[in-house]
């Protein structure tokens, strides 16, 4: 009954507000994606409506200013626009409406519903574009999160509130690794963010994973790969603010955004449009600037708050996990990465996560001395087994001439069966734990 006269409250006080005053221009210029409008009172973010030639209408938001004019970049690339046309002012740009009734749902950039239900029921407000912390007031990484992968609990240990990056080529086995993650995280709330991925891809990550107990406690994010890259932007933007409403909460809350790349591609794309100069591979200098400030949104709040512990798929262009901009610059503000080798792909070794490539930046605090020795002694032997593979398979290796290495040979059957794990087998952090210690002979 409480809750109930306060919403009748805040109803009555918004109908006693007095609306303020609808600002409009004419276009200008318009060249298929940006368009020109004469300038009225308007900050970049703010959303607005423009008439068409065919009454259908366009949206679109203001990305910047100059000459007296307001520049906007469209949400329906090639819409029917003709000079003259007016262009309205739209409210609640900057904001997004967060609430309880998120959870469950699938939503696309401007929070509408994808999957066939009405609008949520959401009373509160949050900007889209974060509030900042004090980074001294943060609490600590330390203590582990249980993603349900036996490889990343045992070697790989990550903690609430880390930010890792899933760096891979296509087809490498990104997205099995994220849905495995999803359906066994042991985290109250999920956030997915689907920016730029094919249509199908997107029914199919919702069927597989929306269903159950995990439907109650996660949220979709998607915005397929045809859609505007400003859309696309913004919904990166949209599900990092949903993880910070639920760890504002009090929630432990798995962001996962699949992926970075294409949010970088989409920042590239409006940069270039506004005559923004290419550097390296065509990234504009906001491309650079984007990616720390959208990563520092997770992480770990404030004390009596909870925690963000996100994962940032991330493209490497034939299979380059080294010279790619938006992966330097990921890799250099993240708190570890995974990297996917296409090798262990093709040997049927799934998830292909390569241990030797990969690291978690927080597993040494978070990890007793036994797991955490046991883990470099597993590196270790895979890394000397990979190195003189080739050698062994021509039969230029003898046993005896190195112990470790025979030790590695040896156990190589068990330590595959370790990391190899089926979609459909969820893998606990004390049970992979055990089983890790058990093969490198450490104690649980």
């Amino acid at each position: 009954m409480t809750d109930l006269l306060a919403r009748l409250a805040q109803a009555t006080e918004a109908m006693t507000e007095v609306p303020p005053p609808g600002y409009s221009g004419q276009v200008l210029r318009y060249d298929g994606l940006i368009l020109e409008c004469a300038g009225f009172p308007a900050s970049p973010g703010t959303r607005c409506h423009i008439d068409t030639e065919d009454g259908k209408g366009a949206t679109g938001e203001i990305v910047g200013f100059a000459n007296g004019r307001n520049l906007l970049f469209l949400d329906q690339p090639g819409a029917r626009i003709t000079h003259g046309c007016q262009v309205h002012k739209m409210r609640g740009g900057h904001n997004a409406a967060m609430g309880d009734a998120l959870l469950g749902r699938v939503l696309d950039a401007e929070g509408a519903p994808l999957d066939g239900y009405g609008p949520p029921d959401c009373p509160e407000t949050r900007p889209l574009s974060g509030r900042e912390q004090n980074p001294l007031a943060r609490q600590p990484v330390d203590a582990p999160l249980d993603v349900g992968v036996r490889v990343i609990n045992a070697a790989l240990t990550v903690g609430r509130g880390q930010r890792v990056g899933i760096i891979a080529g296509s087809g490498v086995g990104k997205s099995v690794l994220i849905e495995m993650m999803t359906r066994y995280t042991s985290a109250d709330v999920i956030v997915v963010g689907l920016i730029g991925e094919r249509a199908r891809e997107v029914g199919d990550f919702v069927s597989k994973v929306m269903t159950g107990e995990n439907r109650a406690k996660t949220c979709v994010v998607a915005v397929p790969a045809d859609r505007s890259p400003l859309l696309r932007l913004r919904a990166a933007h949209r599900a990092t603010a949903i993880a910070e409403y639920f760890r504002d909460q009090g929630k432990q809350v798995m962001l996962i955004m699949d992926s970075l790349t294409r949010v970088a591609h989409a920042r590239r794309e409006i940069g270039l449009a506004l005559g923004e100069q290419p550097t390296a591979k065509g990234y504009t200098p906001s491309v650079i600037s984007m990616i720390p400030g959208l990563i520092e949104r997770a992480g770990p709040g404030l004390p009596g708050q909870g925690s963000i512990t996100a994962f940032y798929t991330i493209l490497a262009d034939g299979d380059d996990t080294t010279n790619d901009p938006v992966v330097d610059t990921a890799r250099a503000i993240l708190d570890g990465h995974f990297v996917l080798s296409r090798n262990q792909a093709q040997m049927g070794i799934y998830p292909a996560i390569d241990l030797t490539q990969s690291v978690s930046r927080v597993m040494k605090d978070i990890a007793e001395k036994p797991h955490h020795a046991a883990a470099m002694r597993l590196r270790r032997l895979i890394a000397l087994y990979m190195e003189n593979r080739d050698m062994m398979l021509m039969g230029a290796y003898s046993p005896g001439q190195d112990a470790t290495l025979d030790e590695a040979v040896t156990l190589w059957p068990r330590i595959e069966a370790f990391i190899r794990q089926d979609i459909h087998e969820p893998a606990s952090l004390e049970d992979s734990i055990s089983a890790l210690c058990a093969l490198t002979g450490g104690a649980a």
